[in-house]
């Protein structure tokens, strides 16, 4: 990529045209144009100017060397391409689990869902150790969604196996309404006393960063 390249790429990338850019630089809309189509360079004075507009470093549009904290910030692992996949797994889990059992009425559906759902678990903890970015914003999504994915089947083995004799990834009516009521009431307030405990922790954490940004 070439400086005329450059300070194409970044202007496009602001939303400013070529007379706002000029406006901004002090030249004329035709020598930013002359820029863009390699039929002239900017002074360097010109250069330091769109250095500090574009907020980039004049190495960048220079020999197009970026600093080293914006390379890492590209290379860096994001948590939620983690948060995805491991949801994925669990919902796939969780509906494979049930297809099955309605089907066939067998353990193997049990284990299926249990294996995908610790497989997601897994992914997500493994590449939550790597990330370096958006780490915790991820964690409290992740609570948040799945707590109601992987809570379900093991309540529902729970409750099957207290009130009856089939061990079904979704609880089974038996004789008793009020066992049957009382499940899904445990099962809600959990889950609703984990997502609300995780919203309040993200705007909790929103907040200092916010009073943290007004004091600098």
């Amino acid at each position: 990529m070439s400086i005329a390249d450059r300070i194409h790429s970044l202007r496009k990338l602001k939303g400013i045209s070529q007379e706002e850019l000029a406006d901004r630089i002090g030249v004329s809309r035709q020598a930013i144009s002359k820029w863009e189509s390699e039929q002239s360079l900017p002074e360097l004075d010109k250069i330091i100017i769109m250095s500090d507009y574009f907020e980039v470093t004049t190495d960048y549009i220079l020999k197009g060397i970026e600093p080293i904290e914006q390379a890492k910030e590209k290379t860096a692992l994001n948590a939620n391409v983690f948060l995805t996949s491991a949801t994925f797994l669990n919902v796939i889990g969780f509906i494979l689990s049930c297809a099955i059992w309605y089907d066939r009425q067998t353990a193997v559906a049990i284990a299926i869902g249990l294996t995908l759902m610790a497989m997601g678990c897994l992914n997500f903890g493994v590449g939550i150790a790597n990330a370096t970015k958006n780490v915790e914003k991820a964690k409290r999504t992740f609570w948040v969604v799945n707590i109601w994915l992987l809570t379900f089947i093991p309540f529902s083995l729970i409750y099957n196996g207290l009130f009856g004799r089939t061990l079904a990834p979704y609880p089974m009516i038996f004789d008793s309404i009020i066992a049957f009521s009382a499940f899904f009431l445990l099962y809600i307030g959990l889950c609703f006393y984990v997502t609300l405990t995780q919203v309040r922790r993200l705007r909790r954490k929103e907040n200092q960063n916010n009073a943290k940004t007004i004091l600098k």
